[in-house]
């Protein structure tokens, strides 16, 4: 059992882990002059880069460094050797909000170490770049009309082996956008009767299982985990990579030229169709629910709030898909990065534009009304912190941002105890 246990708490926090970097035997530390990594448009910022071994400066270490706006070309880039192991770049300032990139590699016998910061530039007033469309409350209105017409014909199997003295463990499917489209997701109950609220949890981008949030539900929480392709969620691990590289392989830019069609639609309409079955139940309380995610899951749970009344609270990690028409104004946009210079010739045209609108998170968090807790940090290279404050900032709703200023697309645990914490206690009415 407890190794059940174990499994099912390691797949549910792989979302927030993914991406979180090695320990290395050499260290690149690059650190803005400010301790709080933020300065205002017109005024200057230094790096320090550092290039440490057990703790102490690694002298003549030889680097290359570059500056500029975050996904961006470079501004300043130069190649040299530290006798000292250190050195202080004046990288110059930003006339707009924005965020200022020093990205440091050093070459030590063969191998290459890489240490970033990012400095920002009155980030609460970077507003967003993307279209906000005339028609998008009626789009949306129109769509969830439509799923309502779906019955959920919800299917639950017992899943004996992940269960645990408290909790029911169920892998779940239920209808979702059109007649015979399935959503699946695992299921965790409380086994005392009662009435408890409810937590959606939303995945990040890929193709994966997943094991539920025991955790929580132990707590006295009902908790969903979805996956968002309409496959079942326990299956072999192999043939989730298989079908990533496959089946799915950049499924965030199907039919992108299409706005009915677009791949994020049935996403969108499957964290909507979550809430039906969760608010179904027999055991749910009838008015606590709340959202959670990170990076896709950011998004998504910003949309599902956006997108659902019956939320009342939402948590999430650096958002992506936020203001990712950033590229074509001249600065960095959001992940999956649909016009940089990779993509632009794909994506840089006017349908696929104009679909873009009815899907950028920025929208959604213009309708957001409920109390939010975020958490990100400064050097994301997948979800740039332009793109994420483009979101932010036109929340109008309670907000509190939680910032782990040299975090890149990972947490620390503090990080995670604090939006659990935060959302538990949400729930639990506290």
């Amino acid at each position: 059992m407890k190794k059940t246990i174990f499994v099912s708490f390691y797949l549910f926090m792989s979302w927030v882990a993914l991406g979180q970097p090695a320990e290395r035997f050499y260290k690149v530390i690059v650190a803005p002059d400010h301790f709080d990594w933020t300065y205002k448009t017109g005024e200057n910022v230094k790096f320090t880069i550092s290039v440490l071994q057990n703790g102490n400066l690694v002298k003549n270490a030889r680097i290359r460094y570059e500056v500029g706006p975050e996904k961006m070309e470079p501004t300043k880039k130069e190649t040299l050797s530290l006798p000292t192991g250190s050195l202080t770049v004046d990288a110059g300032t930003m006339k707009t909000a924005g965020f200022l990139r020093c990205i440091a590699f050093a070459e030590i016998e063969g191998k290459e170490y890489k240490g970033l910061a990012t400095a920002g530039f009155d980030p609460l007033s970077i507003q967003p770049t993307v279209d906000n469309p005339s028609d998008f409350d009626t789009f949306w209105t129109n769509a969830k009309a439509d799923l309502a017409k779906i019955p959920l014909d919800a299917k639950m199997t017992l899943l004996p082996e992940r269960c645990t003295e408290k909790v029911n463990v169920y892998h779940v499917n239920i209808q979702n956008f059109r007649m015979g489209a399935r959503l699946y997701g695992i299921l965790c109950v409380p086994k005392k009767e009662g009435k408890y609220p409810a937590l959606l949890h939303v995945p990040g981008a890929g193709v994966r299982p997943y094991g539920g949030d025991i955790a929580n539900a132990e707590k006295g929480i009902i908790t969903l985990q979805i996956g968002i392709h309409g496959i079942p969620v326990t299956m072999e691990p192999t043939v989730y990579t298989d079908l990533g590289a496959g089946a799915f392989n950049g499924y965030w830019a199907y039919n992108m030229d299409d706005r009915d069609r677009f791949y994020y639609k049935k996403v969108y309409l499957g964290c909507v169709r979550a809430n039906d079955f969760l608010t179904s139940l027999p055991q749910y309380d009838g008015s606590n629910l709340a959202v959670t995610g990170g990076s896709q899951g950011g998004a998504l749970s910003i949309v599902t709030a956006g997108l659902d009344s019956r939320v009342k609270w939402l948590g999430a990690f650096y958002p992506a898909l936020s203001d990712v028409t950033g590229y074509l104004k001249g600065r960095a946009g959001g992940w999956p990065h649909y016009f940089d210079k990779n993509t632009i010739l794909f994506g840089n045209k006017p349908d696929k534009i104009a679909t873009i609108g009815y899907y950028d998170v920025v929208n959604f968090a213009r309708r957001v009304k409920v109390p939010g807790y975020y958490s990100w940090g400064f050097n994301d290279e997948t979800c740039p912190p332009t793109s994420m404050y483009a979101s932010y900032n036109v929340i109008s709703a309670s907000k509190e941002l939680f910032l782990a200023l040299e975090t890149g697309h990972w947490t620390y645990p503090e990080q995670n105890e604090r939006m659990t914490g935060w959302l538990v206690n949400k729930l639990n009415g506290k």
